[in-house]
């Protein structure tokens, strides 16, 4: 059995205990709200600790490679093996849940030669330096977070100027609506009118021809009568 002196054991037991971090950081994660600035640090902060586990991983795949021949027996080897692929598939399977292709699928999209020189990035470090490592990772993932806050805030405030030209658009056009429907009352109000004194015109048109008749009327009858007197 290995001693917890073991490098490769140290390493593997900090690995493990960083896994075990993020699982509870994810399980965390379900009982915040799904959007707002809270869960995206949340969110950020666990893909930063799987990227300083890959780290770790690679480490100790390093360290793996480095163990000196007959140092150890077949069967610890083996063992170590297995121990590291297990953490190695848990990891990959928390990096698929948040999308982080570019560690789960490292092998099938960079190829051999990157992981070969991802390996090589850790071989030569020691712990001290596998921090220093681990801290430049999470300073520049923090400067990417920083970045994308900012694409956010500005996204935000287009959103908000593009909202208030369009509240001012609906504006006008409920305006424009409301002018429409004071227009129309008016026109029909006008028509109403025109007809009504549409009708008085016809009206007024048939009491003139009466009174005309009757004129015409009487005039016959007085021309008549002075016929008939002065015959």
């Amino acid at each position: 059995m290995a001693s917890s002196s073991d490098p490769w054991v140290k390493e593997y037991n900090e690995a493990s205990r960083l896994a075990d971090d993020i699982s509870s950081m994810i399980a965390d994660r379900g009982s915040l709200p799904q959007s707002g600035p809270e869960i995206m640090r949340h969110t950020s902060a666990i893909r930063r600790k799987i990227t300083i586990l890959g780290t770790r991983l690679d480490s100790l795949e390093s360290l793996l490679a480095r163990i000196p021949p007959k140092s150890i027996t077949d069967k610890e080897m083996h063992k170590r093996q297995d121990m590291l692929s297990n953490l190695k598939s848990k990891a990959k399977q928390m990096a698929t849940s948040f999308n982080m292709s570019n560690f789960a699928n490292r092998e099938d999209l960079l190829g051999q030669s990157k992981k070969a020189d991802d390996i090589s990035r850790v071989a030569g470090l020691d712990n001290q330096g596998i921090v220093g490592l681990q801290r430049q990772i999470m300073k520049e993932q923090d400067e990417g977070l920083e970045k994308l806050e900012e694409t956010v805030l500005s996204t935000k405030h287009i959103a908000l100027a593009v909202n208030e030209e369009l509240t001012l658009h609906t504006r006008l056009i409920d305006d424009l609506e409301d002018h429409v429907d004071v227009t129309n009352s008016r026109l029909q109000r006008v028509q109403k009118r025109l007809a009504i004194l549409n009708k008085r015109t016809k009206g007024g048109c048939s009491c003139m021809c009466l009174l005309l008749s009757v004129v015409a009327i009487v005039i016959l009858v007085v021309i008549a009568w002075l016929i008939v007197k002065y015959a």
